[in-house]
């Protein structure tokens, strides 16, 4: 089953990481192009494009005049061991085994505003561009128009190579709306999933991410290829809800967050 995760905000590049093998991302053009266009601002365009501190907005300006190929071991990172934030401490990617990452590396795909779309092992060097950044390039006002079909078309490449039934949306809203799930030539499933607070049930966005990256890893290290199968999930206290789900989207439950 081929799934789509969204990146982190925040970065690892110190962590010893448990493999060497590394691959380039298909996108690096476009990210190269990207990056002439951001080298143009200064920390304080950055800070207001990107609405972050100023502290944050001499980082990425560094980041973004830093930033150079080719890319090897010695000065980039795989993308999976490279995201932090909370889908990366629910996938807990340094648990995966070398079967689990080459697995993986055919199974999942991470969404980028500067990479575009990112198999697991492939390098990546330190940046900050939210998909949802209205960065002008070009004729394009924005990433979303600057990638237009391409990554759907791309993952449509994938699945008819894997023989994918459906792709497994594990994105947040701001970066699924990359992928024109009208290109898309297999269905879409965007499991929901809801923790049990103050008398009900309800999304709550640290542990809905968090879930993301725990049905990521459950997939990857059960090797699920049938779309129903994802109704067996039951990874910290979420279980399926047959009464409150959809075949588009699947909603798991859990009574209690810990």
């Amino acid at each position: 089953m081929l799934m789509v995760l969204s990146p982190a905000k925040s970065l690892d590049f110190e962590t010893p990481v448990p493999t060497e093998k590394a691959t380039q991302p298909d996108f690096l053009d476009d990210s190269a192009a990207l990056i002439k266009t951001l080298r143009a601002l200064n920390p304080e365009d950055l800070s207001s494009l990107m609405k972050i501190s100023s502290k944050l907005g001499e980082l990425n300006f560094e980041r973004n005049h830093n930033w150079h190929t080719p890319f090897i071991t010695d000065n980039a990172r795989q993308a999976l061991f490279a995201f932090t934030g909370d889908v990366y401490v629910g996938l807990e990617a340094h648990s995966l085994t070398a079967k689990d990452l080459e697995y993986a590396q055919n199974h999942l795909r991470i969404l980028s505003g500067l990479y575009g779309l990112l198999r697991p092992l492939d390098l990546i060097q330190a940046y900050r561009l939210e998909m949802g950044t209205s960065l002008k390039h070009g004729s394009n006002n924005n990433l979303y128009a600057f990638w237009g079909n391409r990554l759907a078309d791309h993952l449509n490449e994938d699945l008819a190579a894997q023989r994918g039934k459906a792709l497994l949306n594990l994105a947040s809203q701001e970066y699924f709306r990359a992928v024109n799930e009208k290109v898309l030539s297999k269905p879409v499933i965007s499991p929901v999933f809801r923790d049990y607070k103050n008398g009900k049930y309800k999304i709550i966005s640290f542990y809905a991410k968090k879930a993301r990256g725990m049905m990521a890893a459950w997939v990857i290290r059960n090797r699920i290829e049938d779309p129903q199968a994802l109704q067996d999930f039951d990874v910290d206290g979420y279980r399926f809800s047959a009464n409150d789900s959809t075949p588009a989207e699947p909603v798991f439950l859990r009574q209690q967050a810990e």
